[in-house]
């Protein structure tokens, strides 16, 4: 666990930095299966220019791969492809209801507008993949379902015994 003392944990913005947005995009691939699985994942990064946040991000990126089993014994992936976006903060400053980027589009017809609206009863719920397990690659890693499952049995001993 890291300290909060720690400089990657906490940043305090210095005079002359600033806050960017990267969208890092990272692959994963599971042995024999030909599909991946692609995110694209949003970071927060201080710099004093442009090109110290692409070098921050891309350090970011490096540092999120990795190689590991599944619980089936397979090989898992995960791979750095690269940096989709590096947007400067809006308001230059991290606070409750700081404005951190924008998308602006011309002449968007009504339906679209309330298309992209959605309901605070569907933006509350807890996120859930869309498609059943089955159709997502197993990229879970198999040290962690054993250690989750040792830390269960920890807890109850007598539920193995069934």
């Amino acid at each position: 666990m890291k300290k909060m003392s720690d400089p990657q944990q906490v940043t305090k913005i210095l005079p002359g930095r600033e806050w960017y947005l990267a969208t890092l995009v990272m692959e994963i691939l599971v042995e024999g299966d030909p599909r991946n699985v692609v995110h694209r994942n949003l970071f927060l990064i201080s710099g004093c220019s442009p090109g110290e946040a692409y070098c921050k991000a891309v350090l970011l990126g490096q540092r999120g791969e990795m190689a590991y089993d599944n619980p089936a014994g397979l090989q898992v992936r995960h791979r750095f492809r690269g940096i989709a976006d590096l947007d400067t903060l809006i308001d230059g400053e991290v606070a409750d209801g700081a404005e951190l980027a924008f998308e602006q589009t011309v002449g968007l017809p009504e339906d679209q507008i309330r298309g992209w609206v959605r309901t605070k009863e569907d933006l509350c719920k807890l996120h859930r993949p869309s498609a059943p397990e089955s159709y997502v690659p197993d990229y879970s890693s198999n040290d962690v379902v054993v250690q989750a499952a040792e830390i269960m049995a920890r807890r109850d001993p007598g539920a193995d015994q069934n």
